[in-house]
This record gives C-alpha cells, sequence and structure tokens, in this order.
C-alpha cells in the first residue's frame, strides 16, 4: 500500500486538496523547522491539514529533515 494510497478516504477520493512542504539541511534550519511549520498554519487559517509526513534522510555530509502536510480548505471558507 503507497501513501497516496492510505491518505485516500472512505468516499475514495484523496481526502486532501493541496501539499505544502518545508524542508531543512543545515542544523540551524532543522532547529527551527516546527516554527516555521506553526507560522504557516497560523497564516492559513482557512486550511484543514488532513494528514502530515515527517521524512529524515542522510547520507555522510547532510541531514535532511522534511515535513510535509495535507491540507483541503475549511467547508466554512469553500462555502464563502
Amino acid at each position: 500500500m503507497g501513501i497516496l494510497t492510505t491518505l485516500m478516504n472512505e468516499r475514495g477520493d484523496m481526502g486532501f486538496t493541496g501539499v505544502q512542504v518545508f524542508s531543512a539541511t543545515k542544523a540551524r534550519e532543522r532547529e527551527e523547522l516546527g516554527e516555521k511549520v506553526t507560522r504557516w498554519i497560523k497564516a492559513n487559517p482557512g486550511l484543514h491539514i488532513t494528514d502530515k509526513i515527517v521524512t529524515q534522510s542522510s547520507d555522510r555530509e547532510f541531514h535532511c529533515l522534511t515535513i510535509t502536510l495535507f491540507y483541503r480548505l475549511n467547508e466554512a471558507t469553500a462555502a464563502a
């Protein structure tokens, strides 16, 4: 079962209308990534986060942290 399959809702649609990706490779950027995500969420009150994926990858030199948010418009926002 792939990632997109697990994000489908009971109606069979994807359960989201958009994706926002936050990524950081430098230590300071990784430390601040949570605050960056929080600022984005607060700046977009008309969105409902439906799922998230946190991914860490690294090689000999770089360590990357990625936070992927899946969202859809709030019903009240979509109706306006």
